[in-house]
């Protein structure tokens, strides 16, 4: 079973990298780790840093995998831009937000629907 799912997550990153940049984002990075966790993309996009959480699942209903995000992942999220802010030793005022790309995995390797939610994750 964690093999599918693995597989169905390296799967729906590689495809949201892949559309985020046919949309004019610059991939920076993938997987990055640290102490915290991982950030599955890092982008940038109109002077922005763009972090994304990318949710795949089976099923035609992205909407299913948008709502997987629970309260312990938004603030694990907004740990992991902060740290990466710090890492990176990025000023302060560099603007960025949190985004998550939902994909509904169809049939034969093909995504049934993608759906793209800027700003996704903000702070309470």
């Amino acid at each position: 079973m964690i093999g599918r799912r693995r597989r169905l997550g390296e799967w729906g990153e590689t495809l949201a990298a892949r559309y985020l940049a046919h949309c004019g984002y610059e991939v920076l990075a993938r997987k990055w780790r640290c102490a915290a966790g991982e950030i599955d993309i890092v982008a940038r996009h109109d002077g922005m840093l763009v972090f994304v959480e990318v949710r795949a699942r089976n099923g035609n209903d992205p909407g299913m995998a948008a709502e997987s995000i629970t309260d312990a992942k938004r603030v694990r999220l907004m740990t992991l831009a902060s740290a990466f802010l710090e890492s990176h030793r990025l000023p302060a005022d560099t603007p960025w937000r949190i985004d998550v790309v939902a994909i509904a995995a169809g049939s034969h390797g093909r995504a049934a629907s993608i759906e793209h939610i800027p700003y996704a994750v903000e702070e309470t």
